[in-house]
């Protein structure tokens, strides 16, 4: 099993930055094609920005944040992060980290097998 607990979110205003984190647990991720997720009231969840396993050499992000938004991986560490830059206020959502135990990176909810708990962006405007 691997737990994920996401932190690093927070209230900002519109166009400052924010550095989430996902600290996993239970095994190593680092072989584990990880995700950020988000969800927004009355919405579902949607994807933000995902990267391969191991050498995290492919990533794949949404056109909402594509430019804005950067994914990393530290294996080491065995953490998980995404660099958000010139925040919106469309961007405000519960921000989810995710892991799929194969290393292809993918964009839909249902391709990943574990989840973290979430946590809180909000941009004001």
């Amino acid at each position: 099993q691997v737990q994920l607990v996401e932190s690093g979110g927070g209230l900002v205003q519109a166009g400052d930055s924010l550095r989430l984190s996902c600290a996993a647990s239970g095994r190593t991720t680092s072989g584990y094609a990880m995700g950020w997720f988000r969800q927004a009231p009355g919405k579902e969840r949607e994807f933000v920005a995902a990267i391969r396993g191991w050498s995290g050499d492919s990533t794949n992000y949404a056109d909402s944040v594509k430019g804005r938004f950067t994914i990393s991986r530290d294996n080491a560490k065995n953490t998980l992060y995404l660099q958000m830059n010139s925040l919106k206020p469309e961007d405000t959502a519960v921000y989810y980290c995710a892991a799929r135990s194969t290393r292809a990176v993918r964009t839909t909810a249902n391709e990943y097998d574990y989840w973290g708990q979430g946590t809180q962006v909000t941009v004001s405007s």
